[in-house]
């Protein structure tokens, strides 16, 4: 008897702590992130300086159109427009995907679709912007180049230096690689040119083949030789060669989950649906699902978390659990799981604080002691992401 009560009493007690979330309140959230990104605005007169988080004294840490991340803050922006509706949302957007054109030919980085897409796509896809359209393509030009057809990737870095044996390896491919490729099926459509799709296909498919373990959790960094063939698996932000980063992993969900969308090929769809149930199921994964920087780390629980890495899974998990009906809750529930959490005082500035960054508690790499333990543009971009994804998924 005794049992019993003890078993009803604890069934109770778990029915008490499940239905203690409450559903996000999304226009809340969003209220909030455009009084904060005001200042953050009125801060950034300048817009060759892009912001991108908070230097070691405290400062705020801008960066030039160059830099991979340049993109995140006027895609932000146009987030908040979307929202909103509010004109001067719209002129701030405007201004600062102008700041970031002159990259569309930048053919020394891959990351070219953070760095146009986020801004000059979402500007597009809100307002058809005639002069838009021009501006991705030739982006999507320049990211090709990077592509050789007989290694069949594209190359992320020029060049990459191995942790320890100071090797040097001159076809480095990384996983973040997968997010860039939504700009090259945008420019296929958009064109009617099929090499872009084409080429987005070639990649992701030899990334599949090559930078994934059995469990599913990915390198890193992979290493081509001239023909093809892999020449090494390492890691440049991760703990180690064999561990799980976990932003890493968040791209790779991302990255296959908009490979479905794009190609409707089951392939994508069951390898998005692996790389979610590793990081879901990990058991170094805290309960509020925002994810030390490497789920691997060797000194959890004292290790940082990655507020960056839970809100790229956030957004990715909103939309995969639109492609995956027999996971649709669980990838539902979890999303909302981490996105309550982002939106927590535990890691989600208060106004004014934070350099005006929405959320704290990011780690860019801590290997090069680099963006440990900050706020980060990006992470800012894919939680406003998320908030509307949600929305829109709550509405259904």
């Amino acid at each position: 008897m005794l049992k019993n009560l003890f078993l009803a009493a604890a069934c109770l007690l778990l029915a008490v702590q499940a239905s203690a979330q409450k559903p996000i309140n999304v226009d809340q959230e969003l209220a909030f992130a455009a009084q904060q990104y005001q200042r953050l605005l009125a801060s950034h007169p300048d817009t060759t300086k892009f912001p991108q988080s908070t230097n070691p004294d405290g400062s705020p840490r801008d960066m030039p159109s160059s830099w991979w991340c340049s993109g995140f803050f006027g895609g932000s922006l146009w987030y908040l427009y979307e929202h909103t509706k509010a004109p001067e949302w719209k002129t701030a957007a405007e201004r600062w995907t102008q700041a970031v054109a002159k990259e569309q030919y930048n053919t020394r980085t891959h990351d070219l679709g953070f760095m146009l897409y986020c801004p000059f796509g979402n500007g597009y896809r809100l307002t058809k912007n005639s002069a838009y359209p021009a501006v991705l393509v030739q982006g999507a030009k320049s990211l090709s180049t990077r592509f050789d057809p007989k290694v069949g990737v594209i190359k992320s870095w020029d060049t990459f230096k191995a942790w320890g044996t100071g090797q040097t390896y001159n076809y480095p491919v990384i996983i973040d690689n997968m997010m860039n490729l939504e700009l090259l099926f945008w420019a296929s459509k958009i064109t009617g040119d099929p090499s872009f799709r084409r080429l987005a296909i070639t990649h992701a498919d030899n990334t599949l083949k090559n930078h994934f373990r059995p469990d599913f959790s990915s390198f890193h960094v992979v290493c081509y030789n001239p023909d093809g063939s892999v020449a090494a698996k390492k890691t440049a932000q991760g703990a180690a060669d064999a561990s799980a980063w976990a932003r890493g992993q968040a791209w790779g969900l991302y990255g296959y989950t908009v490979m479905y969308r794009e190609t409707k090929d089951p392939k994508y769809l069951a390898q998005a649906r692996h790389i979610a149930d590793f990081y879901l199921n990990h058991p170094n994964l805290p309960a509020d699902k925002i994810p030390y920087w490497d789920f691997n780390a060797p000194g959890i629980p004292k290790e940082e978390r990655d507020a960056s890495a839970a809100a790229v899974a956030a957004s990715a998990l909103l939309e995969l659990s639109q492609y995956s009906k027999p996971d649709q809750k669980r990838y539902f529930q979890a999303a909302e799981t981490m996105l309550v959490s982002l939106a927590s005082p535990a890691y989600k500035a208060k106004l004014g604080e934070n350099n005006n960054f929405l959320l704290k508690h990011s780690v860019g790499s801590k290997p090069a002691k680099s963006e440990v333990d900050v706020p980060l543009v990006y992470a800012d971009y894919y939680f406003l992401e998320g908030l509307l994804r949600y929305q829109a998924l709550a509405k259904k």
